[in-house]
């Protein structure tokens, strides 16, 4: 599982997802088909995500599946922002 921070065209968003790499075509798939083609990523180290989470975090990737594609853990861009240093995540990856 994969914690990413997305900046996208309509705000930050922080997803969990069960693919491996924001390269990965079928996970470019689902935000295409949910209307985000184009975005910076940066992966977020889980056990961050994890803490500064805490029971909201829990409860997202417990609904987490191996079918599942991927689930928004945040969708606040200032809570994300202000709960995340740059320095505290992965290098940016430019999606287009």
């Amino acid at each position: 599982m994969k914690s990413l921070l997305l900046l996208t065209a309509s705000g930050p968003l922080l997803i969990l997802t069960s693919h491996e790499s924001s390269h990965d075509q079928k996970l470019l798939e689902v935000l295409r088909q949910k209307g985000i083609g184009k975005f910076v990523a940066f992966e977020v180290p889980l056990s961050l995500a994890r803490q500064r989470y805490g029971g909201h975090f829990q409860a997202v990737e417990s609904n987490l599946h191996e079918t599942d594609d991927l689930r928004v853990l945040d969708f606040n861009g200032q809570r994300v922002f202000q709960l995340f240093r740059f320095d505290e995540l992965g290098s940016p990856m430019l999606i287009e």
